[in-house]
């Protein structure tokens, strides 16, 4: 092993270690730990330090239901280390001044959970094709995400533009060019992206975008104070700053588990995202995110920004395909009752997928309210707007229960699905341990070439033409292939969810 790299940072020298052909440095803090006084605030710029900082680890998780660290049961911080959670993780083909393409990465996890240090985002396949690859943790669940009466809104995204930031000032000792860097993210990601795209205090923090498979919830404050308030009751505080920061982080994540458990019963007063797998999401309030991505981009908001959009196949499928999961004939009328457009029934769906059974019809209306249709959308919002955008669907799938489903593309893309794993899948396809391969290199290049110039090889969207790069075993550019569904939902417009009524 080649002696670690060292780089001084803005605020101090890190260090950090050669694996194989690419410098990786892992937890280098970004904001302050955001407990005690900083709890449910904004970040706060990381403070200088003097010696030569070791960036050999991860840093640890933020709050979430799997976090077992002491932070989980302290309100003002711990001495252990396991609250200094906004950190970054870099890594370069070549540190120094080569100012590569910069692609910072933007997890998912429902708003609820993650960590960078999940080494399906290992980034070193990805930066050996020749970027300089970020990632990051930031603030999920009630710490990052809920309307909590005097803090800012929007905090997980508020520590993603810290990091985005420390990106500008520091990247290029890294060998990255700061004046191109590509934001992308997958699931919650990606709709943070879409989010970033429009939030004036973002703005010159990126050159293009990537959001794949961007869940099209954005709640109103009234409808996000709602649920907070809700969660609070569960703690007997109210969900105001004063009330919260008394309750441990544990506290906090297993009252709103509780909360989610019942979820379903809040669909006549939350509508629809009450039958989503999450209470959280951006927050609108008109300041910090001024509006609904869809029509802020249609009214030019990044039209200076090149945007890559698009999902798989089969995104829902993520969810349907769990053992237990098929859904009730009570639940499924729930659903059309409350995600379809104002024009489409379960019948519309059924002429428009005579083949489909009930289960199915219920899997796609999800896949086409939750995924597929808000990232459709916005690519005609994008064009409206006078912004370059292009289109993409993942198709390929490497096993017969899951299909194309949520999250498939992420681990292409990183190149963390491996041959062997496919193969030993019980239900694998009979050629998908050979195609995984080409197929991962496939997205990946036009990734790449995206970050690097602007134009991932294939036509950009147009309302006419509908141009889409369709991932599979073979690549082929073509029309926009779920057109059934298109036509379902060509006259729904995505927009800010509000409360239904009050109690």
């Amino acid at each position: 092993m080649k002696l670690g790299p060292e780089i001084r940072t803005a605020a101090g020298v890190v260090r950090g270690r050669w694996e194989n052909a690419v410098a990786v440095f892992r937890g280098i803090p970004y904001a302050e730990p955001p407990f005690g006084a900083r709890r449910f605030g904004a970040p706060v710029p990381v403070k200088r330090w003097d010696a030569i900082r070791d960036a050999l680890e991860f840093g640890p998780p933020v709050p979430q239901a799997s976090h077992a660290g002491s932070v989980m049961s302290s309100v003002s911080g711990t001495g252990d280390g396991s609250d200094d959670c906004l950190t970054l993780n870099i890594w370069s083909p070549d540190p120094g001044a080569a100012r590569l393409p910069v692609m910072v990465w933007i997890q998912g996890g429902t708003y609820l959970e993650n960590h960078s240090a999940n080494p399906h985002y290992d980034g070193a396949t990805l930066a050996a094709a020749g970027v300089v690859v970020v990632s990051m943790n930031y603030r999920v669940g009630a710490e990052g995400f809920a309307h909590i009466a005097g803090a800012p809104e929007n905090r997980g995204i508020l520590d993603q533009i810290a990091a985005l930031r420390w990106v500008q000032d520091n990247v290029g000792a890294f060998g990255g060019d700061p004046a191109n860097v590509t934001i992308f993210g997958q699931s919650a990601g990606g709709a943070c992206i879409a989010a970033l795209l429009v939030m004036p205090v973002a703005a010159g923090l990126f050159r293009r975008a990537i959001s794949q498979s961007m869940p099209g919830t954005y709640f109103s404050e009234r409808l996000a104070a709602a649920i907070s308030t809700t969660i609070a009751a569960q703690l007997g505080v109210r969900a105001t700053i004063d009330g919260l920061s008394r309750i441990p982080p544990r506290a906090l994540t297993d009252a709103t588990d509780a909360v989610i458990q019942k979820l379903p019963e809040f669909v006549e007063s939350w509508g629809p995202m009450a039958l989503t797998p999450t209470p959280f999401s951006p927050v609108v309030d008109g300041a910090l995110l001024p509006d609904a991505p869809w029509r802020a981009l249609a009214g030019g908001a990044a039209s200076d920004i090149d945007l890559l959009i698009g999902h798989t196949r089969d995104e829902f499928r993520l969810y349907t395909a769990r053992p237990g999961s098929k859904p009730t004939v009570a639940r499924m009328t729930t659903a059309f009752g409350h995600l379809a457009p104002a024009t489409a029934t379960e019948d519309v769906y059924r002429l428009a997928y005579p083949d489909a059974t009930p289960e199915q019809r219920y899997e796609l209306l999800n896949t086409d309210w939750l995924f597929r249709m808000p990232s459709l959308h916005l690519a005609a919002a994008a064009h409206a707007g006078g912004g370059p955008v292009w289109l993409y669907e993942l198709s390929w799938s490497f096993n017969r229960e899951q299909g194309a489903s949520h999250c498939l593309d992420f681990l292409l893309i990183f190149g963390t699905l491996s041959s062997a794993e496919v193969r030993a899948h019980p239900a694998a396809h009979p050629n998908a341990a050979n195609e995984v391969t080409h197929v991962a290199n496939d997205i990946r290049t036009d990734w790449v070439n995206f970050a690097t110039t602007g134009k991932p090889g294939w036509a950009p969207y147009d309302p006419q033409t509908r141009t889409t790069r369709v991932y599979d075993a073979e690549p082929i550019t073509q029309p926009y292939p779920e057109e059934r569904s298109r036509r379902i939902w060509r006259t729904h417009r995505f927009d800010i969810l509000d409360l239904l009524r009050t109690d």
